[in-house]
């Protein structure tokens, strides 16, 4: 899988609400905040599901009701499809 332009990469985060392109331009980010623990760790459970049938797994870190992400894919030395298909994944599977 090719690494995306930046202008597609832009595009593309237009409809994912609170995605950020970092300022390297090799990953996309985004901070999810939820009511407490448990649904926290339920959004990285649904997230950890899919990402292992995508075999596409993200950066994340968690800490109470907070989750961290980060996609990028290494392989292609920044942001693919696959980040944006996990991202929309995840903006539904966040509800948010």
């Amino acid at each position: 899988m090719s690494k995306l332009e930046k202008s597609t990469i832009e595009k593309a985060l237009k409809g994912l609400s609170g995605w950020t392109l970092a300022d390297d331009g090799l990953s996309i980010k985004r901070v999810y905040k939820f009511g407490d623990f448990n649904a926290a760790f339920g959004f990285m459970t649904r997230v950890a599901l899919k990402a292992d049938k995508m075999d596409h797994h993200p950066e994340w870190f968690n800490v109470y009701n907070k989750v961290e992400m980060t996609l990028t894919t290494h392989d292609a030395g920044g942001v693919t499809q696959k980040d944006i298909d996990l991202a929309t994944f995840c903006q539904t599977a966040s509800g948010q």
